[in-house]
């Protein structure tokens, strides 16, 4: 299960980064998330800091796996969040943005999976 978890994090964390880093340099798709979605260059900002800290505590969690469960239960929660903004915005209905919005799923779906595999790594 050690070997499963680790995989995991470091996938995760690999995601974390790619998300967060281009939303706290405000690049890249940060632009589409004001106008599509409403969101303030303050709010865009702290989204990606909180994958940019879940990717570093993913990777901390390797050697400290309460951080690292933490971590991966936050990211599934911001997620989720992100989720509901593609929901408001119509975008699971328009197939031309769905499978964009379909990523936060999927990933959840790999936050989830991570959290569950850290834990019982943990617990042998």
């Amino acid at each position: 299960m050690h070997i499963a978890a680790t995989i995991l994090s470091i996938l995760l964390a690999l995601v974390g980064l790619g998300a967060g880093v281009p939303k706290v340099l405000l690049k890249g798709t940060s632009a589409e998330l004001q106008s599509h979605m409403g969101l303030s260059t303050g709010l865009i900002r702290f989204i990606g800091l909180a994958e940019v800290a879940a990717a570093a505590g993913l990777v901390i969690g390797l050697f400290w796996p309460p951080l690292g469960i933490a971590a991966a239960i936050g990211f599934a929660v911001l997620l989720i969040g992100a989720a509901g903004y593609h929901a408001k915005a119509g975008d699971y209905a328009d197939p031309k943005a769905r499978l964009q919005a379909m990523a936060p799923i999927v990933v959840f779906l790999v936050a989830a999976a991570t959290a569950v595999t850290l834990t019982l790594s943990a617990t042998h």
